[in-house]
């Protein structure tokens, strides 16, 4: 079965000679594939011009690989000196010089015609008709739809594959890994089919890459920059990519998800997360109980702060600080606030805290409560609410 599973996956691999994606893999998973041999199959109009150079340089490559070598192999054994052959005398030859000038010249402006055309498309942003923010952070992707019908959506992207399936550091995992291992998230970004998609890109922490192979899309998001790209794809389905710069610890576990659906399905999520978000909407006059705090704190430190400060509140030694016994944590609440908020350089340590603005203010304030109520910790300031993180973020 092994051997029937790898023939077939080279007989795939010589369709890379065709300007037709389907030949290469005619099944579109949205996603890498065992024994693939290729790039992903495209769904846009980009991601197929981009497949077509692909193949056509590769196959100009090989003729030439095979035009070079195989003269001079011929050369070598037609013309050796057990066969009588001598050296030949001459030096130089115009003709020769300038046949080995003008060829590769003609080669290379013969790819670089329909590169340019495809890298000027790439590059063309214009006209859209939904523009999606997506910023990067350690370890996680959040996505702000500015313009065009979704406006005003804003949520975070995790990884959803459970630790049990991921394990740890000399210890293996103890669930069977799923189908899309590091590859699901909780929040999918969405979007219409046949729709002109800009991703604007930053990250508000360390170089982050945003891709989808599928889509033909990769844009580095740089703090303080921000960089742009777009997409159309063409077919319904869901879409797989990772963060592909190599931004810290827990590089491998931000993956990336789009789901393409129709105009009406498109229009009904929409819908849907309006919903949720109203119903979510922060009231900040609202004073929560300290056990209401400590359960939604939970939850929020859970989703945002245990890959680096880890479930304990131990921290990672030299890379993240703990949190158990923190001086911040214990001590004045407005401080603990404000580094929340806009971030923190620790010298002690090498990765610097982001701030977390995204959060909403009643996030903020539980996740501190729930800090410091936690582990060891003891603060004399045990509860924070919801218009405290207000006041703070409006100075």
């Amino acid at each position: 079965m092994t051997y029937a599973k790898r023939l077939h996956a080279m007989v795939l691999g010589l369709a890379v000679w065709t300007s037709i994606p389907a030949l290469a893999a005619p099944e579109i998973t949205g996603r890498p594939v065992e024994h693939q041999l290729n790039m992903q199959p495209p769904v846009t109009g980009i991601g197929a011009d981009i497949y077509s150079l692909h193949n056509w340089m590769m196959l100009i490559c090989l003729i030439i690989f095979i035009g070079v070598f195989g003269v001079m192999f011929y050369s070598v054994f037609k013309h050796r000196k057990s066969l009588g052959h001598k050296p030949a005398t001459f030096h130089e030859s115009t003709a020769v010089e300038i046949a080995w000038t003008v060829v590769p010249f003609l080669i290379v402006i013969g790819m670089a015609l329909p590169a340019t055309k495809t890298v000027v498309d790439l590059k063309d942003t214009s006209n859209a008709d939904i523009t999606i923010k997506a910023t990067g952070m350690q370890w996680k992707w959040g996505y702000d739809y500015l313009k065009g019908e979704g406006e005003g959506i804003s949520f975070l992207s995790n990884l959803s594959t459970p630790r049990s399936q991921i394990g740890e550091p000399g210890v293996a995992n103890t669930e069977p890994r799923g189908e899309n291992y590091l590859l699901e998230v909780d929040n999918e970004m969405v979007v219409p089919v046949g729709k002109k998609i800009r991703m604007v890109l930053t990250a508000n922490d360390v170089i982050h890459a945003w891709t989808i192979p599928a889509f033909a899309i990769k844009q580095d998001a740089i703090p303080g920059f921000v960089r742009d790209g777009w997409f159309k794809a063409d077919k319904i389905g869901v879409y797989r990519g990772n963060c592909v710069e190599l931004c810290g610890k827990d590089h491998a576990f931000m993956p990336i998800v789009v789901r393409v659906v129709s105009a009406e399905d498109y229009t009904a999520w929409v819908a849907g997360e309006k919903k949720k978000m109203a119903a979510l909407a922060d009231d900040p006059t609202k004073v929560w109980t300290i056990d209401e705090l400590k359960t939604k704190g939970e939850a929020v430190y859970a989703a945002n702060c245990v890959a680096c400060h880890q479930a304990n509140g131990k921290g990672v030694p030299n890379a993240f600080a703990p949190l158990d016994g923190s001086q911040v944590v214990n001590g004045a609440k407005a401080h603990q606030i404000d580094v929340l908020l806009n971030g923190q350089d620790t010298p002690a340590y090498a990765s610097a805290m982001p701030g977390w603005k995204q959060l909403s203010d009643s996030d903020i304030a539980a996740v501190i409560t729930y800090t410091r109520n936690t582990w060891s910790n003891k603060a004399a300031e045990n509860i924070v609410q919801p218009a405290e993180v207000l006041a703070a973020r409006s100075k």
